[in-house]
């Protein structure tokens, strides 16, 4: 039986590259800000789907269910409370209702909702919520929901007990499911000062928004005439641009103007490591100081083998035959008896032979072998993506990169952000 422990120490032989800065990418503005203040709204509700078949809540492991349908049925003129110990129908099941409400959404237009069962619920398709109202943070009613539920996931159960599932029964979607009844207030069309919040904060990004706004400005200013007003933008810091909106222009206008702009924008250099999965992702400005790196690959082999050690045929004729003798003549010995001598196997009274005496031992064999490879230097401003390249050139894996990438980092010749998930 052989055990093969590979010990890999992963190498790579690389030259110094010259690297050369890649064109800028121009990005729109809208694609890397969004405006302060205009953003969605979570709302939340409690609600009951009906119609399941049988795939319901237990009533008396979910009291809340039970109590939700007594209530609901007392609303509706219907009197069950004397009666509730009697209820025991699996066809309705307690959900949680959620929702995003868009901005500068509208009285009467329709928003989707999400469905997540709250109880022991084991499949909601076919069901039907009913009418739930649903609730922002400020405590008032903004959407109600109703309508048929789809969960877009298969789930079979056999008599004897066993189960198929294809996604996740206990929760759906209803598209178009709410309607709006209450408009959040809306301070855009009166505001004249627009605070733009980056996406990903950074001290150049928002630089480059402000120098690009105020040279828009500069260039539509007529000809001949030096500017007076002080500039429309400026960086207040990473995240915050601070925009002031013309006199003669409304916020939507402007801002329908300038989110076309193209900028170039900006990053930390930084390299995210997924163990757990072998993924690694860099970003362009990530660059590697002078390092050297060693290449090469050790094996380690161990091999277990049984080995079997018998007695030379000389010895074994020789024993047997003085065995023979001494049983022939009783009383030449007195030891007269069919157990054989010390160190041979039982006698077989039928053949009149004794069995053959053999050793098992084990037999261990340890091969090392390492390849001799030399240490390679990589030079200055060698980007990650010339390192990575050529470890993918020698057919080295992702897992494999990711430990060369970190012990890089440990020698200090990474210039970048590792963030290890």
């Amino acid at each position: 039986m052989k055990h093969v422990l590979l010990l890999s120490f992963v190498v790579f032989l690389l030259t110094g590259t010259k690297t050369v800065r890649s064109a800028p990418h121009y990005t729109r503005l809208k694609d890397i800000v969004h405006i302060e203040g205009v953003r969605d709204n979570q709302l939340v509700g409690y609600g009951l789907i009906v119609g399941l078949n049988g795939t319901g809540d237990g009533l008396q492991g979910s009291p809340f269910t039970r109590e939700s349908l007594v209530a609901m049925l007392e609303r509706l003129g219907v009197n069950t409370r004397d009666q509730i110990q009697a209820i025991k129908t699996k066809n309705v099941a307690a959900v949680m209702v959620t929702a995003n409400l868009p901005p500068f959404s509208r009285q009467g237009s329709r928003i989707d909702v999400s469905i997540s069962a709250v109880g022991d619920a084991k499949d909601l398709t076919g069901g039907t919520l009913l009418v739930t109202p649903l609730m922002g943070a400020d405590g008032n009613v903004h959407a109600v929901a109703q309508g048929a539920v789809s969960t877009s996931a298969i789930a079979a159960r056999g008599q004897s007990g066993s189960t198929f599932t294809k996604g996740v029964p206990t929760s759906g979607k209803i598209s178009g499911g709410a309607t709006v009844e209450k408009e959040t207030i809306d301070p855009f069309n009166a505001t004249r000062t627009i605070k733009l919040s980056l996406k990903n904060p950074d001290f150049t990004t928002a630089q480059r928004i402000a120098q690009t706004i105020n040279q828009r400005q500069q260039a539509e200013a007529p000809l001949g005439k030096p500017r007076k007003n002080p500039p429309l933008a400026k960086a207040l810091d990473p995240s915050t641009v601070e925009i002031r909106v013309p006199a003669k222009e409304t916020p939507l206008h402007f801002v329908s103007s300038i989110e076309h702009m193209l900028i170039e924008p900006d990053q930390v250099a930084r390299v995210v490591l997924d163990e757990q999965n072998g993924i690694v992702v860099m970003g362009e400005n990530v660059r590697i100081s002078t390092v050297a790196i060693s290449q090469g690959n050790l094996t380690v082999r161990v091999n277990e083998e049984k080995e079997v050690w018998m007695p030379s045929i000389n010895k074994l004729t020789q024993k047997t035959t003085n065995i023979t003798n001494n049983t022939s003549n009783p009383q030449s010995s007195p030891q007269n008896t069919t157990t054989p001598p010390t160190g041979t196997m039982p006698f077989d009274e039928r053949s009149g032979l004794h069995s053959v005496p053999f050793v098992v031992a084990d037999k261990s064999t340890v091969d090392v072998t390492e390849d001799s490879k030399k240490i390679a230097i990589l030079h200055r401003n060698t980007t990650l993506q010339d390192l990575v390249s050529g470890l993918n050139d020698l057919g080295v894996g992702s897992r494999d990169i990711i430990a060369i990438i970190q012990n890089i980092a440990a020698a200090g010749a990474l210039q970048a952000q590792i963030e290890v998930r």
